[in-house]
């Protein structure tokens, strides 16, 4: 059995400069009438990312069979390659003739400050693809994509009685309060980071608590660990120890899958925030968002060796 994942594909391109942006970019200075800014790159990095790709990605390597749902563009051959490679179907990807695959340029400098550019292309036909295509579908996921398309598929996963998570990411300034009590009145849970939660709580003006008796979990991610909200009990999971502060792109989808796991192999909250926690710590170990791989029993000894209890899986 698959779980279904409808989201974004995007290729990244990360560019890191030896600079500060503020000595360029001042918010108390007045801007020229032109701004002309100019930066030597020693640092450039081209990757495989969207958030449905990650979280697939995630889930592969964690033994889970994830299934893609997304639109891309002329250029996706290279992605295509990459999926095959690591044993993920593309079953319910749709080309698009006429654009390119959704682009992110992401500009990073000495103290982490970022600037990004997004072009959706292909992402903007989300809406071409529908849930009922999709044949043996245990869990479904509607991740960061086209307005327009996350809020059919959600219909869509709702009138088809699969169980699904909303875990909307960035996507999330696309809608408006009614709209995310839409998803949440049709969601079995809700996966966010504190930011993504921030703008929910503003928007909805509701509680955890409150958004909890709505769905089965809603899970926050942050630095400092996880807060899992169930109808009745909150959990504070624990963070596990970073080796190394790399990269932070790609944590939610690690985050979320890890989620998923745990809700396919019937696991307890407290042990599932755990293994998304983890699955965290291995991603910002990496740059990336699709670079980090392990085995599943080099999974268990760490997971021992951060929480101090076997993983029984």
């Amino acid at each position: 059995m698959f779980v279904l994942i409808c989201g974004a594909l995007t290729y990244d391109t990360v560019m890191v400069i030896n600079e500060k942006l503020k000595n360029h970019i001042s918010a108390t200075a007045p801007l020229p009438t032109a701004l002309d800014i100019h930066f030597q790159v020693p640092d450039l990095r081209r990757q495989f990312g969207g958030c449905a790709g990650n979280i697939a990605y995630n889930l592969k390597i964690l033994g889970a069979e994830p299934l893609i749902m997304a639109t891309v563009g002329t250029d996706f051959n290279n992605y295509a390659e990459w999926l095959d490679k690591q044993g993920i179907r593309r079953d319910y990807i749709t080309q698009v003739d006429h654009c390119v695959t959704a682009q992110k340029f992401t500009t990073i400098d000495m103290e982490d400050n970022q600037i990004t550019a997004f072009h959706a292309g292909a992402m903007n036909f989300s809406y071409l693809n529908h849930i009922q295509h999709a044949k043996n579908v245990t869990l479904g996921v509607v991740c960061g994509d086209s307005a327009e398309g996350m809020l059919l598929h959600t219909q869509q996963f709702a009138e088809a009685g699969i169980p699904f998570v909303f875990a909307p990411g960035n996507s999330i300034q696309q809608f408006d309060g009614d709209e995310l009590m839409r998803f949440i009145e049709q969601a079995n849970w809700i996966m966010v980071n504190k930011k993504v939660w921030t703008i929910m709580q503003q928007r909805m003006k509701l509680t955890p608590e409150q958004v909890a008796m709505r769905v089965q979990a809603l899970a926050i991610s942050s630095e400092k660990g996880s807060l899992i909200y169930t109808q009745g009990t909150r959990y504070q999971i624990p963070p596990a120890q970073v080796r190394a502060m790399n990269d932070w792109s790609g944590a939610d989808e690690a985050f979320c899958a890890g989620l998923l796991y745990g809700l396919l192999k019937d696991i307890d909250w407290e042990t599932t925030g755990r293994i998304a926690n983890l699955m965290i710590a291995i991603k910002i170990e990496h740059h990336g968002s699709q670079s980090h791989n392990f085995t599943l029993e080099q999974f268990k000894l760490r997971f021992r060796k951060h929480f101090g209890y076997n993983l029984l899986i």
